[in-house]
C-alpha cells in the first residue's frame, strides 16, 4: 500500500514490486497475489493495461487510517472510555491539533463553539 500511496499514478505489479522497500527480495508473484487480495477486499482499483493489470489505490492513507481507526472504536466496549485513554496517551503538541481539529469540524458541521 505504501508504494502505492506514493505513486503519482496507478502502478502495474511490476512496478509496485521496485517501488517498495524491504531487508530481502519480494517475489513477483507474492506482490501480484496480495495486490490481488487487496482488490477484492476493496481497498484497491485496478484497470487492465495490456495483459496486466495497474492498480490504486480507493482511499488516501488518511482515509484508510481514519477508516480503520472507526472500526477499532467501534469494537471497543465502551467508546467513551476507549476515546480517553487514547487521548490521555497525546502530547502537548497533539493535543493542540485535536483542539484545531475539532474546531474545523464544528465550523464544517455549523457547530457553535
Amino acid at each position: 500500500m505504501d508504494a502505492l500511496w506514493r505513486a503519482d499514478r496507478p502502478l502495474v505489479v511490476r512496478e509496485v514490486r521496485e517501488r517498495m522497500t524491504y531487508d530481502r527480495e519480494v517475489a513477483y508473484t507474492t506482490v501480484m497475489t496480495v495486490a490481488n487480495i487487496l482488490y477484492h477486499k476493496g481497498l484497491l482499483d485496478r484497470e487492465k493495461s495490456g495483459r496486466a493489470w495497474r492498480y490504486r489505490p480507493r482511499e488516501t492513507r488518511e482515509e484508510h487510517t481514519a477508516r480503520v481507526m472507526s472500526e477499532v472504536l467501534r469494537s471497543s466496549g465502551d467508546r467513551g472510555v476507549t476515546m480517553l485513554r487514547f487521548i490521555e496517551r497525546f502530547s502537548d503538541e497533539e493535543m493542540a491539533r485535536l483542539h484545531d481539529v475539532l474546531h474545523q469540524v464544528r465550523v464544517r458541521r455549523g457547530i457553535a463553539s
